[in-house]
């Protein structure tokens, strides 16, 4: 069977298009040969003795098994599963023969387009699958009619997609969301995500100030706390060697008091971005949680839920809290230090009175200290390996949050007092238009906890002392330093900045609202909008869905079947004028007569005109019906009819 060139190219043109966002996601081995393959088979649409050879197509199946193989990824998976059809479906493009092959890659294209959405949930995708979904169609359209046109086929294709959108939607709100088990997961622990870590070196968090991957967005019920408040408690890091902090796993579980909570409370609805670690980063300090969260004896909120998988958390926080008593534990973890202190830091530690007076004294004193001595707040503070907390006091003066943050616990357990350093995000942009804050990983941020008596743990933040902007103004300075927009010390004065651009903030909000209400919308999420309708139950729920599935096949069938359109194909009009002709001679056209039956009756009624009647009626039946004819078949058609002479 000979196939359509405009088909084929129609069909390779919108199998590239598919697989194109997958370069982002796949290595570039699978890709290329991909893409190899797909070229060969384009330039075999023109020189078709240039296709592989039976023997070359098993040579090329052994080199796609080969780089698979070779990537070791097993064959379960996302990435697995993805890489296997994409390579399956080019090496499937060389050996298209018939008819059959085209459907078979059309269905294999629609597996590969279904994937996209593994890797990506965004509006702009979806929106691109639907558009590369309709080409799919139209290529289906363009191999079951008689016509090659390939925009009349995506016209058509289009309507039909937009018919079944309607039906779409309402199976979407209203059909039983069922959650895969757990063992149903197959977690790609390759793919890696950057973000905050159990531990933290010089550099960490300054890495993530230029990111503006989103971490989470929260909606607060009622007023948002104000940007000095906006700490957002991530991992607490107690054990150093003098220049990496990490998180002390022992300590997570150990009993402490349960804090207690005065002032206001904030509820929020608090959507988590998919990464790699089980922690949310609640509102410093979360007071009510719900399962799957749980709290660690660090005050740090963990999940038992897939954190691979975007998830949304209701949480209740008060940001003034007492968490009461230390435990001996505590104390001995929170007062670790690597080494008996230099010279030069019990010589600070002294002068600012960190032995002699109480820890308020102490903390005030060191605050000012960062304050009035020249110390600089930059992104691109100087490499400090061997004794970076030394280093940073007393010769460079330069740092970001983290040097700060580990300096001051650093000299406050010198003066044994407890602290420790605790990692996090902090502040937000706000969306003015949906009211609610984007947490990205530029707001990474480190700030240090100090034990009082009779108070608890006491947050303090050794960066607001050196840049307030930073904390008080929500200004994201970090991305303006290493811009080099603005350079400055502790004396020097931001400008106003207007951060808010309605194009962005509005895209924003359409972003947010997609994720929550379509890629989050599970069973949970469906329940409470269905209870809000009055939709209790599962038999509810069915009448509604058939109901309403009822009302818009009706709608449709309305404005399908109320005003028949008319045909277009040229060849109907030509042969309908070619019976108009025959009319005259009496010979009407029985409703449900085909086309050789009517035009067996006429050459028996008009044996002279039995030669011109047959070969209209061929050459009609080729142009409506069959799925090949020439350039110039119409045209000799309308020649014929226009030359037949209906009268005897």
């Amino acid at each position: 069977m000979s196939i359509n060139k405009n088909i084929l190219i129609f069909l390779l043109t919108a199998i590239g298009l598919i697989v194109l966002p997958h370069i982002e996601n796949l290595p570039p081995s699978v890709t290329g040969y991909f893409y190899l393959l797909l070229s060969w088979r384009f330039l075999g649409v023109w020189k078709p003795q240039w296709l592989p050879s039976k023997l070359m197509l098993l040579l090329l199946t052994v080199i796609g098994i080969a780089i698979l193989y070779g990537l070791h990824e097993g064959i379960f998976g996302r990435d697995a599963g993805t890489r296997l059809f994409v390579t399956a479906l080019g090496l499937k493009l060389l050996e298209i023969k018939s008819e059959r092959d085209l459907y078979l890659i059309v269905f294999l294209a629609f597996i590969v387009a279904t994937s996209l959405f593994l890797y990506q949930q965004s509006i702009f995708m979806a929106a691109y699958i639907l558009v590369v979904c309709c080409v799919l169609l139209g290529t289906l359209v363009c191999i079951n009619s008689n016509r090659s046109q390939t925009w009349q086929s995506l016209k058509t294709a289009s309507e039909i997609v937009a018919q079944a959108i309607p039906m779409t939607i309402v199976i979407f709100i209203l059909f039983p969301r069922v959650e895969a088990p757990k063992w149903m997961y197959f977690n790609d622990k390759h793919q890696a995500r950057t973000g905050l870590s159990d531990n933290m070196e010089p550099g960490a968090i300054s890495n993530l100030a230029m990111s503006d991957e989103l971490v989470f967005r929260v909606q607060f019920t009622g007023a948002i706390p104000p940007s000095a408040q906006r700490y957002w408690r991530g991992p607490v890091l107690t054990h150093t060697d003098g220049k990496r902090w990490t998180q002390n796993r022992n300590g997570l579980s150990q009993k402490i008091d349960q804090p207690t909570f005065t002032g206001n409370a904030y509820q929020y609805t608090l959507l988590m971005e998919p990464q790699d670690k089980n922690w949310v980063f609640a509102l410093d300090l979360p007071a009510e949680v719900a399962a799957p969260l749980r709290r660690n004896s660090h005050y740090q909120l963990v999940t038992s839920a897939n954190p691979d998988k975007r998830t949304e958390y209701h949480i209740t926080s008060y940001p003034t809290y007492n968490t009461g008593t230390i435990t001996k534990d505590e104390y001995q973890e929170a007062t670790q230090l690597p080494g008996p202190a230099s010279a030069n830091v019990t010589q600070l530690v002294q002068r600012l009175h960190g032995f002699d007076r109480s820890p308020d004294i102490f903390i005030n004193q060191l605050l000012n200290h960062f304050k009035t001595e020249d110390f600089y707040y930059t992104l691109t503070p100087p490499l400090m390996q061997e004794n970076p907390i030394e280093q940073f006091l007393f010769e460079s003066h330069r740092g970001f949050c983290e040097h700060y943050a580990t300096a001051f616990v650093y000299l406050m357990r010198v003066a044994h007092i407890p602290a420790r350093v605790v990692t996090g995000y902090q502040g937000g942009e706000l969306n003015q238009i949906g009211n609610f804050l984007d947490i990205k990983q530029a707001y990474a941020h480190a700030w240090a906890e100090v034990w009082l008596d009779q108070r608890g743990w006491v947050r303090v933040d050794p960066t607001a002392a050196i840049a307030p902007e930073r904390i008080e103004q929500n200004i994201n300075i970090d991305q303006q330093i290493a811009r080099g927009i603005i350079s400055f010390t502790p004396n020097t004065a931001l400008a106003a900045v207007d951060w808010l651009k309605n194009a962005r903030q509005l895209w924003g909000n359409v972003d947010y609202q997609w994720q929550r209400w379509v890629i989050n919308y599970d069973n949970k999420n469906q329940s409470q909008f269905l209870s809000s309708l009055g939709i209790s139950d599962l038999k509810t729920m069915i009448y509604w869905m058939a109901d309403i599935i009822g009302v818009i096949t009706a709608v449709l069938c309305w404005l399908l079947l109320r005003n028949p359109s008319k045909t277009v194909d040229p060849a109907v009009l030509a042969y309908q004028r070619f019976c108009k002709k025959l009319a005259k001679n009496g010979l009407i056209k029985k409703p449900g007569e085909g086309a050789k039956d009517f035009a067996f009756r006429a050459k028996r009624q008009l044996p002279e005109q039995a030669t011109g009647i047959e070969h209209i009626t061929q050459l009609f039946i080729k142009l409506h019906y069959g799925k090949q004819h020439g350039k110039n078949d119409l045209q000799q058609l309308n020649r014929m009819v226009a030359a037949f002479k209906g009268k005897r």
